[in-house]
């Protein structure tokens, strides 16, 4: 019975998660049409939807050592899910700068990402989690063995690129990003030890 109550729980965390990933989407929907997003609603769009991944990739790192504690193995389906979240907040918030604020024009996205440094360094987090996301798809995961750990172990650094990008991204107030980066850096190190052997790892690669 306790086994059936354990599934039964981690069930409904994936539906949870499946609508904490969906519910803000369609309340920003809504927050278009009505005009709730501000005298710049590119610019705040962007930012609502930046701020959901990063958000997304902190509670990622968070379901490990949070189910090792518990001795709740379950927990740990909820890091596909959230990571395929964390790949859809950021395409949106990637396309919405490419098509709202800079209007699909490439010669012009092309000279952004040369000449802003924290564009690339998004630019760099979304290749990673694009990456992640192809290779969640179970017939992939198999064919890598393990190489696929090896390879989804980027997400410690998407994380910290996420959080470098929205530092730099800034016009002015550093505490807000500083608060995230340390929020990152503490949860890197509350996994410390499954990051130290994702490194170790990466030797034999």
């Amino acid at each position: 019975m306790a086994a059936i109550a354990k599934k039964s729980v981690a069930v409904l965390l994936q539906i949870g998660v499946h609508l904490g990933g969906l519910l803000p989407l369609l309340w920003l929907f809504y927050a278009i049409n009505a005009g709730h997003l501000g005298g710049d609603p590119v610019v705040e769009l962007i930012h609502y939807l930046g701020m959901g991944t990063i958000r997304l990739l902190l509670l990622t790192l968070v379901v490990s050592p949070l189910a090792k504690a518990l001795h709740f193995g379950q927990l740990n389906r909820l890091r596909r899910p959230l990571g395929l979240w964390c790949f859809v907040w950021a395409s949106l918030h990637f396309s919405t700068w490419l098509a709202l604020d800079l209007g699909l024009d490439w010669s012009l996205i092309g000279e952004e990402l040369v000449r802003r440094t924290y564009i690339l360094l998004g630019f760099t987090c979304w290749l990673i989690l694009f990456a992640l996301a192809i290779t969640s798809i179970p017939a992939l995961l198999r064919k890598m063995g393990k190489n696929w750990k090896k390879l989804h172990g980027l997400l410690y650094v998407a994380v910290l690129l996420a959080c470098w990008h929205f530092w730099w991204s800034v016009k002015s107030g550093w505490i807000e990003p500083a608060i995230y980066l340390g929020i990152a850096i503490s949860l890197l190190c509350w996994r410390k030890e499954s990051v130290m052997r994702w490194i170790k790892s990466l030797r034999s690669w």
